[in-house]
């Protein structure tokens, strides 16, 4: 898994590299501006002016460097060194020497007055202002910049961050004083905030450059934050044993469906059966036995009393190893004195999603009853009905995150980086999925993917990271296939086997 530190941190793994590989830090500047030079130059062609905004410190260094770098490949490169307190830091200065000596890159070093350059769409801006370490927002001549930046239609490509963002939490911060790029380029690690849906707009398309840090400090400094990687997948998906039979990969109890809701179940079962469980037992309304029957014939069936909702369970849990509720079941009050009844009963690994989240928000008093190793599958605005509104992604983030460890339970937070917050602390961000599973459905049938992971006897939270990463996989494919736009949720069920045999590629 890939590691995502707090930014507070990166100074100290810097250090740690220049001491024990040692290298020194100007040379790890350089290494940081090949990379980031390589990658820029993928994407961007010598007919484009590149107009660098450089800032003092070492962010400023990896622009000067940049910038330089571009040029030597015939790039026609201009630099705005922002200087107004006339201290540069010792990487920066070495570099603005590099460039004087250089010649070929048009330098202005802006100490009192800037005098800014005309910017058009044909332009390249590469913004080196400020990096990952600020913590307060940008004022003065700096946001002045920044606001005639934004204003441009040039296209803007950030090196490591967006200058005004800062790495974790900007809800202080001044959205009007914060570059909004097209593209960041950021280094060895994602920063917490390109993964949070208030600063998709500062942020853009980002990607991960490696600089070659230290592994040494990497491993040994604690993070709660890790990404989801295939490799992971590999480890945490288990063979199967060629003696197997269908007892081994666990029974399923699903509850859900109601009136009109039918095709919640209906997915849901069917992505059960999808992801490997050995046997499905779906309880479902009276209304709905001929459909599902007739839609999932591999799910065996156990009718509710009533014809249209949920109002009891089969008559006895224990054959079943895993169960999920929720998928369409409604908000019938008969059915939260079903859900109240159930975990004041049950034993087994417990998935709630959807309705039953929905009733467990208006029930607040069965919070307590919650079975350690619970699974619980928010969207956002369910999130917050059930433990009040976020201010934004972080708040939302480190809301499910405490709430996950004070409950010993597993929230999966659902989103374009799903996060499943694990009891003991940990966050794992999903890396697959894209738009296009915004869509009716997707929901339900991640719920079958997970429940199916838990009843084959995973535990909750890597049943959790793995069907996350395979439901989003599969509607990867599901995309490919047709289009975002077109894709629905059963596309995403007709794929799960192709997601999965591609973590099995190398068996």
């Amino acid at each position: 898994m890939i590691k995502i530190f707090e930014t507070s941190k990166l100074k100290s793994l810097d250090q740690y590299t220049v001491d024990n590989e040692p290298i020194s830090s100007i040379d790890l500047v350089e290494r940081a501006a090949v990379t980031f030079a390589n990658e820029f130059k993928r994407n961007f062609s010598k007919q484009r002016r590149v107009i660098v905004f450089a800032g003092q410190g070492n962010n400023g260094a990896d622009a000067l460097a940049v910038a330089r770098l571009l040029a030597e490949e015939s790039y026609r490169t201009e630099v705005y060194l922002f200087n107004p307190g006339q201290r540069l830091s010792p990487d920066c200065e070495e570099n603005k020497q590099r460039i004087l000596a250089d010649e070929k890159v048009r330098l202005y070093e802006v100490i009192d007055d800037f005098d800014p350059p005309e910017l058009t769409e044909h332009d390249v801006v590469i913004d080196g202002l400020f990096g990952s370490g600020l913590n307060r927002p940008l004022t003065g001549g700096y946001a002045a910049v920044v606001g005639y930046i934004n204003q441009s239609n040039a296209t803007v490509v950030s090196i490591d961050m967006p200058s005004g963002l800062f790495g974790e939490d900007n809800l202080s911060n001044n959205p009007d004083s914060i570059i909004r790029a097209k593209m960041t380029l950021t280094f060895e690690f994602p920063k917490l905030a390109m993964l949070l849906p208030e600063n998709e707009a500062y942020v853009g398309r980002w990607k991960v450059l490696p600089i070659g840090l230290h592994p040494d400090i990497i491993q040994k400094t604690p993070t709660a934050y890790l990404m989801v990687t295939d490799e992971d997948m590999e480890r945490l998906i288990r063979p199967r044993s060629r003696f197997a039979h269908k007892g081994d990969f666990g029974h399923a109890l699903l509850v859900a469906g109601g009136k009109g809701r039918m095709g919640a179940a209906l997915l849901a079962a069917s992505a059960c059966m999808h992801s490997g469980v050995g046997k499905l037992t779906v309880h479902l309304p009276q209304r709905g036995e001929m459909v599902l029957q007739t839609a999932v014939p591999e799910a065996m069936i156990d009718l509710d009393a009533d014809r249209d909702r949920i109002t009891t369970l089969p008559d006895s849990l224990r054959e079943f190893d895993t169960i999920a509720i929720g998928p369409g079941i409604g908000t019938d009050e008969r059915t939260a004195s079903l859900l109240g009844r159930l975990l004041r009963s049950v034993d087994q690994p417990l998935l709630l999603d959807a309705d039953a989240l929905n009733l467990l928000a208006r029930n607040r008093e069965l919070m307590p009853l919650l079975p350690p190793g619970t699974v619980l599958t928010p969207h956002p605005r369910e999130f917050d009905r059930l433990f009040g509104e976020s201010a934004n992604g972080y708040d939302r983030l480190h809301k499910a995150a405490t709430t996950a460890v004070k409950h010993a339970i597993c929230i999966v937070l659902k989103g374009a980086y799903t996060a499943v917050c694990a009891p003991q602390g940990q966050i794992y961000f999903n890396t697959t999925g894209n738009p296009g599973m915004a869509t009716a459905g997707s929901g339900d049938v991640l719920t079958g993917v997970i429940a199916a992971l838990m009843a084959q006897r995973y535990d909750p939270v890597k049943a959790a990271i793995i069907g996350v990463f395979l439901h989003g996989s599969a509607g990867d494919l599901a995309a490919a296939r047709s289009s975002e736009e077109s894709l629905v949720a059963s596309d995403i069920v007709h794929e799960l086997g192709r997601a999965f045999r591609m973590q099995q590629a190398d068996d």
